[in-house]
């Protein structure tokens, strides 16, 4: 079990609910996978009536973190957040600040000014942001409990473009709940951040597009739990030379006597 602000979740999963084939489709890999948490956004509400939708996530009782995606400012981020609060009853807000088309990294000026504005307001804000140590310390300094940094640029499934900077984050922010968002496209890269010591791992387009969108988030949620047990069991650390499993110190020694 885990806490992650002010709640208690087993698992380290977050699933995103876009793109998914169907609300069914959808449904089953929130519930092969075991997440408890997933991102909805406003935008998604608006585009249709999504009855069907809605009754499913009632259904699977899990807990909602709304975000603020493809918001391009401050006020439209600000403003999405509190629509949000009223429609979803929750101050939780996954906060993100699009700066840039192609890459779709975000603002970070955006980013720090709306963080500052919502906490003031009274949310728990959880930003998507890179994986830039000065950003993310500005954002902890502003009261921010949970960070939410890249891997890559989001469905882009590239895994670990920056590991080093990643491990920088994780050593310099110990005691911060971080989840890596965005760029994860295999089991393997969701079990390789979590044995750098990250706290969790959020979805959605490697599950969403998979040909087996319940069978893939089960192999993510496997994943997250080995390497999060690998990392509080403590890893092996890469050795400059070969060392033999077996000691020869006690060792027997057979040899073949010549006979006359």
């Amino acid at each position: 079990m885990w806490q992650l602000a002010g709640k208690t979740f087993n698992s380290r999963l977050i699933l995103g609910t876009s793109r998914y084939r169907s609300p069914e489709n959808l449904q089953q890999a929130i519930k092969r996978s075991g997440a408890e948490i997933v991102t909805v956004s406003l935008r998604r509400q608006a585009a249709g009536d999504g009855s069907r939708f809605w009754d499913m996530l009632r259904e699977l009782n899990v807990t909602l973190l709304p975000n603020t995606a493809n918001c391009r400012s401050v006020q439209e981020a600000v403003t999405t957040a509190h629509m949000a609060r009223d429609l979803f009853k929750t101050n939780w807000i996954k906060l993100e600040t699009v700066g840039d088309e192609l890459t779709l990294q975000p603002d970070p000026f955006a980013l720090i000014e709306a963080a500052q504005t919502l906490i003031k307001d009274g949310f728990e804000v959880f930003p998507y942001t890179t994986e830039d140590l000065v950003i993310a310390e500005r954002l902890a300094g502003l009261g921010c409990k949970v960070l939410m940094p890249w891997a890559a640029p989001i469905g882009s499934g590239q895994g670990l473009a920056n590991p080093q900077a990643l491990k920088t984050l994780r050593a310099r922010l110990p005691q911060m709940t971080l989840i890596i968002d965005a760029g994860i496209g295999l089991p393997s890269h969701a079990s390789q951040v979590m044995e750098m010591g990250f706290d969790g791992v959020m979805l959605n387009t490697a599950v969403a597009l998979a040909e087996d969108s319940p069978k893939m988030a089960e192999a993510f949620a496997k994943a997250i739990e080995a390497g999060r047990l690998g990392y509080e069991a403590g890893l092996m650390s890469p050795r400059s030379f070969a060392e033999p499993s077996t000691p020869t110190i006690g060792t027997p020694f057979w040899h073949n006597e010549k006979r006359a």
